[in-house]
């Protein structure tokens, strides 16, 4: 679907959604009210409001996350069915995060579960009937939708078909316009025949027929005989697309931005979502300061026993690389004697990664509580305030030394291209038991399909390796 109606469908399901979660609220709140034997719950006009508006928020920011939004069209029942599970579970969890985060109150915990428990059956059964309404209600906001695509080549049969694909939505083919010297239309996989017209006919064809949209599918050599069809369109206010696939071997997104009046065609393979990306950034600033209030007396007591059990400062500082290889210092519980970066180069035989990563199990330099520290990841706890302070988030390719980037081939440095996490793909594979060649390209393909459900899923996966303390080194 093209993005303009992509656009629409999402906010109709956006704002539709909340409808259920009001819904919900309302009979939660008369639910709690109707329990004589327990102590009186009574929420304030102003304490309602803020807890509404709070989990409307949080409920659309996971939706988006969880790609609830994104291709509804495709939503098998059970599909959708677990889609929705998995947002009201991470909703609670954000809910009553906020809710001691904001001192909402004495929010009553019962009130909180039927809440939780009558929005997921309401979103459900909306949801369900959705599949059903989505065609109605899109073409009653917008109506039919037709494009007139130029270019008679597989391009452009490709075009048509995708645009078929959409037409429950409301999209449709007028037909074609030849080419000069194109080659024939070979409609093999098209639902239906298609006119096609000269290209001389293309300003008449504007006027004759409704035509909402047009896309030039031709060489880049035949577009650049083609202005007074452009200024033919221009003038008759006439949306204009143009197939870009001038440089088949980039594999990178594409975007046309403005730089004032001055046209840019952008190029990129790292997300590029600012509105996504925002929304990592704050889920990780609402994580991080939950985790460091509850972590604070295991911090605490941390500190004290490295502080006891061998001279030196409780935490480690040391400069890695972040975002598109901004510098920073990284914070760790210190699990190494104070003097283990001058006897570096005397354990590098130990080394048990290859490439320019030192890893090893057998480390001499490590301390006892050192050991204790890494297996169970307590020594990455201080990273907490890396993320606060923006130099990293909770998921993404680890944060490298300066030295290890300047080794690096040129293919590997565009792990350089997303903020740096303290887990990742890697780290379910495994930390110590991947070769630098198969955590590169691991990171690779975390970068290739980012997304918050990805990041989410990562996030769950980790939590029993940390707790068990596999993959730990």
């Amino acid at each position: 679907m093209l993005p303009r109606r992509a656009r629409l469908l999402w906010l109709l399901l956006v704002v539709s959604d909340v409808v259920p979660l009001l819904l919900s609220f309302e009979i939660a709140y008369l639910a709690r009210a109707n329990f004589p034997e327990l102590r009186l719950f009574f929420l304030t006009p102003g304490v309602a409001a803020g807890l509404l508006a709070t989990a409307a928020g949080l409920w659309i920011a996971l939706g988006i996350g969880l790609a609830v939004y994104r291709r509804p069209e495709s939503f098998e029942a059970w599909g959708m069915l677990r889609l929705t599970f998995v947002q009201t579970f991470w909703f609670g969890v954000a809910l009553t995060t906020a809710i001691y985060i904001l001192k909402l109150g004495a929010v009553s915990r019962l009130f909180v579960g039927l809440f939780l428990i009558s929005n997921f059956l309401l979103q459900t059964f909306y949801r369900l009937a959705a599949r059903r309404m989505r065609r109605i209600v899109l073409q009653g906001f917008s109506g039919q939708h037709y494009y007139l695509i130029v270019g008679t080549g597989p391009k452009a049969v490709e075009l048509a078909r995708l645009i078929e694909k959409h037409e429950e939505h409301g999209n449709g083919v007028v037909g074609f316009i030849q080419e000069p010297k194109g080659p024939e239309l070979a409609p093999e996989g098209l639902r239906r025949e298609y006119p096609i017209w000269p290209l001389e006919q293309l300003p008449r064809m504007i006027e004759e027929h409704i035509v909402d949209e047009i896309i030039f599918a031709v060489s880049k050599a035949q577009l650049e005989r083609m202005e007074e069809f452009f200024l033919a369109c221009e003038e008759q206010g006439v949306k204009t697309r143009v197939l870009v696939d001038f440089f088949p071997q980039l594999r990178s997104e594409m975007a046309l931005d403005r730089l004032e009046s001055m046209p840019l065609l952008s190029f990129s393979n790292a997300p590029e979502n600012e509105y996504l990306l925002f929304l990592k950034r704050a889920l990780d600033l609402m994580l991080a300061s939950a985790l460091l209030i509850l972590a604070a007396p295991l911090l605490f007591l941390v500190s004290l026993l490295v502080r006891l059990t061998s001279p030196g400062p409780a935490i480690y500082r040391q400069l890695r690389c972040g975002l598109n290889g901004r510098k920073f210092q990284l914070y760790k519980f210190r699990s190494m004697y104070q003097d283990a970066e001058q006897k570096r180069s005397s354990v590098e035989h130990l080394n048990e990664m290859d490439g320019p990563v030192f890893k090893s199990t057998r480390d001499p330099r490590v301390t006892p509580l050192g050991r204790i520290l890494r297996k169970t990841s307590l020594d990455e706890l201080p990273q907490l305030g890396n993320i606060l302070k923006g130099d990293m988030s909770f998921v993404g390719p680890r944060p490298p030394l300066p030295d290890e980037v300047a080794h690096y081939e040129k293919w590997q440095r565009r792990r350089l291209r997303m903020k740096p996490g303290l887990t990742c793909l890697w780290a379910l594979a495994g930390r110590n038991q991947l070769n630098f060649a198969q955590w590169m390209q691991l990171d690779m393909e975390y970068i290739d399909n980012w997304s918050l459900a990805l990041d989410f899923k990562i996030l769950i996966r980790t939590i029993p390796r940390v707790l068990s303390g596999r993959g730990a080194s």
